[in-house]
């Protein structure tokens, strides 16, 4: 527990949950690319170790004391396990080179028994480090999973720019693609709550920058619904996010039945309290480039105080959080700042002066 705290974040977490005094707010930035940083390896010798994953996660949690650990399941799991290529870079992010299914007249040749924990190393990798965090930490700190959503787990099989196009060219066999991604995602999503894990449910192409609303609930709707029935079924927890500009679909994505919405910074937190505060936790948005990346330690006590005054009052809860993952560009001591951010305007009882 960090030396400034008063409870752990799972009594916090719990607290919050039963809507019981904590004793400060709840922050749960998003460590996930920033952890090999911290942990001051490189990020190629985080992705090739369960264990130096795990240990990227539990370092970030013993210099910040934020409240929730993070491990990288990742947006293009899915892809890579059915085939699709990855670069591999010494100390950035990987990213896809091929895919692996290049013409829509192939889905057949896919394989989705590709995806499941024994035929795929890096699923069965990032289950380890789930299980090292809950071994080591488990009794102090929650243990979640960055994974992807059903639409950018086809954006992960198939070029995204031709899906885009084909949303509107050849609408069935996409709605084909996202059956088959929404079936394998809940044989993964089982295998992490399983072990307790918290599901972060990420779908950046679902973006309202890249899809209109009637895109979104065509082909994301009806899918992000069944893996959230799904997750629930099996006694899980979801926190729900997209990328970008999502203020016309912040409606229908808390209508898929997540626990948690997280939201971008180019989103209104007034606004999104408004409309969905009644009705689940918000999470968000300290912007991660324009104030974390970039801005200084006034800059980041500014935007943390301006959050924490929007969403205090959030009928279901507010929980302070980076507006996307925040990334190794950012020097790990604005995440010190953050915290100690949070620590100053987040105290309860919340002094609004």
């Amino acid at each position: 527990m960090h030396e400034q705290d008063q409870m752990t974040p799972n009594e916090r977490l719990q607290a919050f949950i039963k809507g019981e005094k904590m004793d400060r707010i709840l922050a749960m930035p998003i460590l996930v690319s920033i952890s090999h940083r911290v942990a001051g390896i490189t990020h190629r010798e985080k992705r090739a170790s369960a264990e130096l994953q795990a240990q990227s996660q539990i370092d970030c949690y013993k210099r910040y004391g934020n409240d929730l650990m993070i491990i990288e399941y990742g947006l293009h799991g899915v892809g890579t396990a059915l085939g699709s290529e990855m670069n591999d870079p010494e100390d950035s992010l990987p990213a896809i080179v091929h895919h692996v299914l290049q013409d829509l007249k192939d889905i057949d040749q896919l394989d989705f028994d590709k995806t499941k924990k024994e035929n795929d190393p890096w699923f069965a990798k990032t289950l380890e480090a789930c299980e090292i965090c809950q071994e080591k930490m488990g009794r102090e700190i929650p243990t979640g999973v960055l994974i992807t959503g059903p639409f950018t787990a086809v954006s992960s099989i198939y070029p995204t720019e031709n899906l885009l196009r084909a949303t509107r060219k050849d609408p069935a066999s996409i709605h084909r693609l996202l059956r088959l991604c929404t079936d394998a995602l809940k044989d993964i999503y089982k295998e992490y709550i399983q072990r307790g894990i918290i599901i972060v449910m990420c779908d950046p192409i679902a973006s309202g920058t890249l899809l209109r609303k009637s895109q979104y609930i065509e082909f994301v709707k009806p899918y992000a619904t069944e893996l959230m029935n799904h997750i629930h079924e099996l006694g899980g927890m979801c926190c729900y996010h997209i990328c970008g500009n999502t203020t016309k679909i912040v409606m229908d994505m808390v209508d898929t039945g997540p626990d948690m919405l997280s939201i971008d910074n180019l989103v209104d937190l007034e606004y999104v309290k408004g409309q969905v505060g009644k009705r689940l936790p918000i999470l968000g948005n300290v912007p991660p480039v324009d104030v974390l990346m970039l801005g200084s330690r006034s800059d980041i006590f500014e935007s943390v105080k301006t959050c924490i005054l929007k969403g205090k009052d959030s009928p279901k809860g507010y929980i302070v959080a980076s507006g996307c993952d925040i990334t190794q560009n950012v020097p790990v001591e604005n995440i010190d700042y953050m915290m100690e951010a949070v620590r100053k305007y987040g105290r309860y009882p919340i002094d609004e002066n």
